[in-house]
C-alpha cells in the first residue's frame, strides 16, 4: 500500500468522490433551470458556515501547534485565512442576490446546511489534526468542483459577473501553496502513525454532510 502523502490523499479523494446523484442542486444551475432564490439561501447559509469554519480552523491550528504538529498548524492557519477571504467575497454574492441587511439578519439557518460545519467543529475539538487534515483535503476536491460548475452556470445562464461569482471562483481552484501544505501535513501525520481508517471515516461523513447541504438547498430551487 502506498503510504506517501500523495498516494494516500489520492486514494481517499477518489474513494470519496461523489456520484452525480449526490448533488441535486448544482446540475440545475449548470442547466439554467434553478430558481435564483436558492442561490440567495446558499449565500445566507454560507455566512454561518464561514464563521464556524473560521473558528474551527483557527482552533485546529492552535491545537496542532501545541502538539508540535507544525505542518498541520501551517495548513489550518492558511485555511482560516482563506475563510476570511471567502467572507469578503461572499458580500458581493449577497448583494447580487438582492439581499439587504434586514434579510440577512432575519435568515434562520437550516439544519441540513449546517451539519457540515458542525462536524468540522467536532473535528476541531476532538479529532487528531492530521486525520482532520487528510479528511478535509480529500473533501475539498468535491467542493471545488461544485463551485467551478456553479460559477460557470451562473455566468452562462443568469448573467452574473466576476464580482458576484468571486466567491465560487475562489474555491474553484486550490489556493497558492495549499496543495503543498496539505501534502506536508498528511506526510507528517503518516510519519507519526496517522490512522488512515479514522481519516477515511471523517472524510466519508464530511462528504455525506456536504451532500446534505446541497440537497437541502435543492428544495429551494
Amino acid at each position: 500500500m502506498d503510504r506517501t502523502a500523495h498516494g494516500v490523499l489520492s486514494s481517499i479523494t477518489a474513494e470519496l468522490a461523489p456520484r452525480a446523484a449526490d448533488n441535486r442542486l448544482v446540475p440545475l444551475f449548470a442547466a439554467g433551470t434553478a430558481d435564483l432564490g436558492a442561490l440567495a439561501v446558499l449565500a445566507l447559509e454560507q455566512r454561518h458556515i464561514i464563521a464556524s469554519d473560521l473558528s474551527s480552523f483557527a482552533h485546529l491550528a492552535e491545537r496542532s501547534a501545541a502538539r508540535g504538529e507544525d505542518a498541520c498548524a501551517v495548513l489550518f492557519a492558511g485555511l482560516a485565512d482563506g475563510e476570511n477571504t471567502a467572507a469578503e467575497r461572499l458580500g458581493s454574492l449577497i448583494t447580487a442576490c438582492g439581499l439587504d441587511s434586514a434579510a440577512v439578519a432575519a435568515h434562520e439557518p437550516m439544519a441540513g446546511c449546517q451539519a457540515y460545519p458542525s462536524y468540522v467543529a467536532r473535528l476541531a475539538l476532538t479529532g487528531a489534526p492530521a486525520e482532520a487534515a487528510l479528511a478535509l483535503t480529500a473533501n475539498f476536491a468535491a467542493w471545488g468542483g461544485y463551485c467551478a460548475a456553479l460559477a460557470e452556470g451562473l455566468r452562462a445562464h443568469y448573467g452574473l459577473g466576476d464580482e458576484a461569482c468571486g466567491f465560487f471562483d475562489f474555491f474553484a481552484g486550490p489556493a497558492p501553496g495549499a496543495e503543498a501544505q496539505a501534502l506536508a501535513a498528511v506526510q507528517a501525520g503518516l510519519d507519526r502513525g496517522l490512522d488512515t481508517a479514522a481519516a477515511r471515516r471523517h472524510g466519508r461523513l464530511l462528504q455525506r454532510y456536504e451532500s446534505m447541504f446541497w440537497n437541502t438547498l435543492a428544495g429551494k430551487a
